[in-house]
């Protein structure tokens, strides 16, 4: 009997062991998305399924861009990363705040959007994410955009990551197309020898309450991101440091509101503004102004 049990706390403890190496080993891989790189964003509609004969595809669009990704919080079960443009002339660049990216490790609570701004809060349960890492993607102005979960594996010396998620239009789209509100998006998420690579196959949808949703294209996404030295980001790397308090805030008070737990539909402008306009004003840097002003772009039930 003893044997037995000392077998079983054996196996349990070499068990914990393995988890606990592949959790590091996934965090690993994440962190290294961290960095300067030179991107290439390519996206290419691939099929169309509309009967509307004068449908008109997006067309091809490639372009470049230098991007710095700053480790914002790094814990065991959390990984932040803010992505930042640097443009214009090389001599006296601009920053322009990008999207973030959050990693949470076998995270339960998650806002599914379900097209129209909106935003269904949903948990899990414990074994449907064991092991998983959950992506969360905001906005410019830390506003929710889309989020899934799924394992990270490392094999055949690949560490890639997948899932498929609904999302709202992206923003090469979403001031120019109004025949569908909404996007199916299959990420893949892989490390590579140059640095890293976002893959997509995306479903554009028209979703209507009451009805069942309809696929009018399919598009894909082949962004690469080419690592360079980090020095060539050293402007948007400064600008992070010079306006890292006012974006912890904005941060903070989105954390509120996602803690609540409810379905979520955001005003898409108050003031008729939207709401990176409001946050990215020079003079909105203390928490007695940002908290009001993404407030008001929650509607109430």
């Amino acid at each position: 009997m003893k044997t037995t049990i000392f077998t079983i706390c054996t196996l349990f403890i070499a068990m914990m062991s393995v988890a606990q190496d592949k959790q590091k080993k996934d965090a690993e891989a994440i962190k290294k998305m961290c960095g300067c790189y030179e991107v290439t964003f390519n996206f290419a509609e691939t099929f169309n399924y509309t009967n509307d004969s004068l449908y008109k595809p997006s067309k091809t669009k490639v372009d470049k861009a230098l991007e710095w990704a700053q480790l914002v919080t790094d814990e065991d079960d959390k990984i932040q990363i803010q992505h930042l443009l640097q443009v214009g002339n090389p001599a006296k660049p601009m920053v322009v705040k990008h999207w973030r990216q959050d990693w949470l490790f076998e995270n339960k609570d998650f806002y599914m959007y379900n097209a129209d701004n909106q935003w269904s809060y949903t948990k899990k349960e414990d074994e449907e994410v064991a092991g998983q890492w959950t992506q969360k993607v905001y906005q410019v102005d830390d506003s929710p955009r889309y989020e899934g979960s799924g394992t990270w594996v490392h094999v055949d010396g690949k560490s890639y990551w997948e899932n498929t998620t609904t999302a709202p239009l992206p923003r090469r789209e979403y001031t120019t197309r109004s025949d569908y509100n909404l996007t199916m998006r299959g990420n893949r998420q892989e490390i590579t020898d140059y640095g890293w690579l976002h893959d997509q196959d995306n479903e554009k949808i028209v979703r209507e309450e009451g009805k069942e949703d309809i696929v009018i294209a399919k598009e894909k996404g082949y962004n690469t991101y080419v690592k360079v030295d980090d020095s060539r980001c050293a402007v948007a790397a400064q600008w992070w440091k010079d306006n890292y308090d006012k974006w912890a805030t904005v941060r903070a008070k989105w954390d509120e509101v996602y803690g609540r737990n409810k379905d979520l539909v955001l005003e898409t402008k108050v003031d008729n503004k939207p709401l990176y306009k409001h946050l990215f004003d020079e003079e909105v840097t203390e928490e007695t102004q940002i908290d009001p002003v993404i407030e008001s772009f929650v509607k109430k039930p």
